[in-house]
């Protein structure tokens, strides 16, 4: 997740991120960037994430936990 946004914000500063605060406030990512990284998660790990979804990916703690159930959920099937 970290990889995905260095390189769409690498002007970040990974060791500042605030895992349970806000993730588009912490490195300014205004809505079409957003869409930039969910778009990459997708490409890179191959998980959908519906747009009914996007407000559970707030946090970079919310996405990890999402993402390893998406994933799990995905070995399982």
């Amino acid at each position: 997740m970290l990889e995905i946004l260095k390189t769409l914000a690498p002007e970040m500063d990974v060791a500042e991120l605030v895992a349970d605060a806000p993730l588009r406030k912490q490195i300014d990512l205004d809505s079409m960037d957003w869409l930039n990284v969910l778009a990459a998660i997708h490409e890179r790990l191959g998980v959908d994430i519906p747009e009914t979804d996007y407000g559970k990916l707030a946090t970079l703690d919310s996405i990890v936990v999402y993402l390893a159930e998406k994933l799990s959920a995905g070995a399982q099937g």
